[in-house]
């Protein structure tokens, strides 16, 4: 059976830094706040026939921080505050750094897991995120890569991103003028 989603775009981001200010190890909803405008970013892009996929480094559930339970918990308050139904999936990698990982960025290995899972054509889709390591992991992933300034580290010179964007909604200008064009 031949699928009908076969080569579908998608965009995949960051959570911490890009959807949502970064609270340093988030382990508990009440610590979410996702930046203004967000939602109806991510909003634009779903509707431009992007699917939207999160990656996330959660070093912390592999450091004993906090647990993949409270990980979830934050997810879900994540996925309520942008608009539910905007995420079509979330992979994360508890793997701390330091330690060999196929699937902590900037390895590409949740971008290129999702992509199987979800039918993805990694040539027509980006990865945003707020780290150079993100920048990394597109780049490895053969997906385009936009790199905002929300995160802690928002000196962007020198960045191998193929755009530097002020947040996620300039990001989102970016993809959509760019299928317009």
């Amino acid at each position: 059976m031949i699928s009908t989603s076969a080569n579908s775009r998608a965009v995949f981001i960051d959570r911490d830094g890009t959807i949502m200010h970064d609270a340093d190890y988030c382990s508990d909803p009440k610590q979410v706040q996702i930046f203004e405008g967000t939602g109806a970013a991510v909003s634009r892009l779903k509707k431009a026939g992007y699917k939207i996929i999160v990656i996330t480094n959660q070093s912390g559930i592999g450091r004993g921080f906090f647990t993949e339970k409270q990980y979830r918990a934050v997810e879900a308050e994540v996925s309520r505050q942008l608009g539910d139904n905007l995420i079509n999936a979330t992979y994360f990698c508890p793997d701390p750094p330091g330690q060999p990982s196929k699937c902590r960025k900037p390895a590409p290995g949740m971008v290129l897991e999702a992509a199987r899972d979800h039918d993805v054509d990694l040539s027509r889709s980006f990865l945003i995120g707020d780290k150079e390591i993100d920048v990394e992991c597109a780049h490895n992933a053969g997906v385009r890569a936009i790199r905002v300034r929300t995160g802690f580290d928002k000196m962007t010179d020198g960045s191998c991103a193929d755009w530097v964007a002020e947040d996620l909604r300039a990001a989102t200008e970016i993809i959509i003028k760019g299928i317009n064009e």
